[in-house]
């Protein structure tokens, strides 16, 4: 434990945030900023389960390795990026927990993505605290997602960080480097999924392409938004959404994040 990041009172909260382009560790930007913040406000958790759009699979799985690879699965970015390593312990024995609470498949030789360790060298920099990564199904339903982070809330009775890694929205075929401006579209996707969440309603989240015009338009594929019902569904019941930043970068990337405070022990 260190001065800077003390540990908070348990239960700790689920928490989704957006990780942005790979180059969000290197940028001086809002979003940036925000994650290097965020590991000092949650505190320090006993573990850490990062659930990463950036790894999809038929059925969940769960990392089991005890000293997982940074991978780095982009390609044309700064060399800086490629250079970069978190070797935070893996959580092996916590990926055995996961497996018995959600029937989840062990995978020992699966690293941490840059959904996982990007936001995490912002957060805990220290990369002292057990990781283990979740993968995300876009075969299955937000429904589906849910109640696999509901299987996960009884860990954060012991001070388990469930951290959704996607996109509030993220459509990279309107990607704009450095565009300011914000699409309508992407605004009206983001101020619904602010109302969704801070009702806490859970049959709108659910059935979310169904309800938002713009859904499919902020997400044209699933998997960026797949880790925020996770982290909702990991809250428990009677879920209270606490948002912890909001706003855009390069015209559609929406950076928005939220901790999500619930019964733990249903």
């Amino acid at each position: 434990m260190t001065a800077t990041q003390p540990t908070s009172p348990l239960p700790f909260p689920s928490v989704f945030v957006s990780h942005g382009a790979p180059t969000l560790i290197i940028e001086d930007s809002p979003g940036r900023h925000f994650l290097a913040g965020l590991g000092r406000r949650l505190g320090r958790p006993s573990a850490v389960i990062a659930v990463s759009a950036h790894w999809t699979t038929r059925r969940p799985t769960i990392s089991g390795a005890a000293q997982p690879d940074t991978i780095h699965d982009f390609y044309g970015f700064p060399r800086a990026l490629y250079a970069m390593r978190y070797a935070a312990p893996g959580a092996p024995a916590l990926a055995d927990r996961v497996r018995d609470l959600t029937g989840a498949a062990v995978e020992p030789g699966q690293g941490l993505d840059h959904g996982a360790w990007v936001p995490l060298m912002l957060m805990y920099p220290e990369a002292d605290i057990p990781v283990a990564q979740l993968s995300v199904q876009p075969g299955a339903t937000a429904a589906d997602h849910i109640a696999l982070g509901r299987a996960l809330a009884p860990l954060r009775r012991e001070g388990v960080l469930v951290l959704g890694s996607g996109g509030a929205v993220h459509n990279l075929g309107d990607f704009r480097f450095g565009e300011s401006g914000v699409a309508g579209w992407a605004e009206g996707f983001a101020d619904w999924l602010d109302g969704v969440l801070a009702a806490g309603d859970e049959p709108s989240l659910a059935d979310w392409k169904a309800l938002c015009p713009q859904a499919r338009t902020a997400h044209p594929t699933d998997e960026h938004f797949l880790p925020l019902p996770v982290a909702f569904g990991a809250a428990g019941k009677a879920v209270r959404t606490e948002r912890l930043h909001a706003g855009f970068e390069h015209g559609s990337i929406g950076m928005h994040a939220y901790a999500f405070h619930g019964m733990a022990d249903d």
